[in-house]
C-alpha cells in the first residue's frame, strides 16, 4: 500500500497563495493534481456545495479513500494535514 497521499489542489491563475501551495508542494515532493477554477464558474459551485467557500486556494488531501479538505489559508495549515 502507497503511503503518499493523493493531492488535488483548487486553484486558479494569478493567485499567488495558489502558486505557494503549488512550489510547497514541489519542493517537498508531493505530486498533485492541479483543478483551475478560473474559468469555470460550476467549479466554484462545486466548492460551495463541499466546503462551503467559493475562494482558492484549496488543498484535498486522500488517504485511504477518504478525502481531507484544508480550505485555511497559510502553509501550516497544509504542513499539519500533510503530516497526519
Amino acid at each position: 500500500m502507497s503511503t503518499n497521499p493523493k493531492i488535488v489542489v483548487w486553484s486558479k491563475q494569478g493567485c499567488q497563495y495558489c502558486a505557494e501551495v503549488k512550489s510547497y508542494l514541489e519542493a517537498n515532493h508531493y505530486s498533485y493534481e492541479n483543478i483551475d477554477v478560473g474559468a469555470n464558474d460550476i467549479l466554484r459551485d462545486v466548492l460551495e456545495v463541499k466546503y462551503g467557500i467559493r475562494h482558492v486556494p484549496v488543498v484535498e488531501i486522500g488517504r485511504e479513500g477518504k478525502f481531507e479538505g484544508v480550505i485555511e489559508v497559510g502553509l501550516e495549515h497544509l504542513q499539519a494535514a500533510l503530516a497526519k
